[in-house]
């Protein structure tokens, strides 16, 4: 071979009918699968769905029945789906004020409604004075790793409590 005989002549493309066409631009396999339809019936009616939307339906199915797996798929559905709206909807929001008003009124009502701590009958209604349920109180006593009760604070958690004689004090936290 000298220098003129080459395999490409110049000016001449080394592929004269250029780039091959894709077949499919851009799809998988499992687009084309889940773009293919079944035909469901539901309720006695018949209806075409996507195989997409035949799994997403068997998975609400399987959620309602109590499978763990697929309520965390529908979860899952459901937030996407509020992430999408979100995104979607632009529409201005008008701000929304927040105010609080902390007042010991509305934390004893609170606790009263609950029952945590109820009107000691022994003051009468002209000089109302509250006190702990018994039950509460236990209850803040058997919590475990508190300190010892010296006999100040003893005696203030019977003060405060409405039936102090019922309460079983804790083991080695009584000084």
């Amino acid at each position: 071979m000298s220098g003129g005989d080459t395999q490409f002549r110049k000016g001449q493309s080394g592929n004269p009918r250029g780039r091959p066409r894709q077949r499919r631009p851009h799809i998988s396999a499992f687009d084309i699968v889940f773009d293919k339809t079944l035909t469901v019936t539901q309720g006695g009616r018949e209806r075409e769905l996507t195989i997409d939307e035949a799994l997403q339906l068997q998975t609400y199915q399987d959620a309602l029945k109590g499978s763990r797996m697929a309520v965390r798929k529908v979860l899952k559905m459901i937030e996407k789906r509020e992430a999408a709206l979100a995104k979607k909807d632009t529409s201005p929001r008008a701000p929304v004020t927040v105010s609080r008003h902390h007042h010991a009124d509305n934390a004893d009502a609170a606790m009263r409604i609950l029952g945590i701590i109820e009107r000691d009958p022994k003051w009468g209604d002209e000089h109302p004075r509250d006190r702990v349920g018994t039950w509460a109180t236990q209850a803040a006593l058997s919590r475990p790793g508190r300190k010892k009760f010296d006999q100040k604070e003893i005696d203030d958690i019977r003060k405060f409590t409405m039936d102090a004689d019922k309460l079983k004090w804790p083991r080695g936290r009584v000084a």
